[in-house]
């Protein structure tokens, strides 16, 4: 019944390592299915967004459909929504493309 201070200290430190397990693999399952997943969607939408062109037909997050009529250097775009109706809308807010046009050939 005689317990070393020794022994009792290195049941301790391997209780604490176990307790810690458990919060390591939750830490590990959120990574692969919520922070992975949402990393490659945010990638995508940018890949999107930097690849409009002139001539392309999108969906802005409000609604909108419209062609893109000019792509400005400062984060923005022009969209005609009808006939000599043009609105200035940010890059970012364009949702879904839904035609692509042809790259001109030189």
């Amino acid at each position: 019944m005689f317990v070393t201070p020794a022994y009792a200290q290195s049941a301790g430190a391997a209780g604490a390592f176990t307790s810690l397990v458990p919060l390591i693999l939750i830490f590990g399952i959120m990574y692969l299915l919520l922070i992975r997943p949402q990393q490659k969607k945010v990638k995508e939408h940018q890949k999107m967004v930097e690849g409009l062109r002139r001539g392309d037909q999108v969906i802005t997050q409000g609604g909108l459909i419209g062609k893109v009529s000019k792509v400005k250097e400062d984060n923005e775009i022009e969209v005609e929504l009808a006939e000599n109706v043009r609105v200035r809308v940010v890059k970012s807010t364009v949702a879904q493309v839904l035609s692509k046009t042809e790259p001109a050939n030189s």
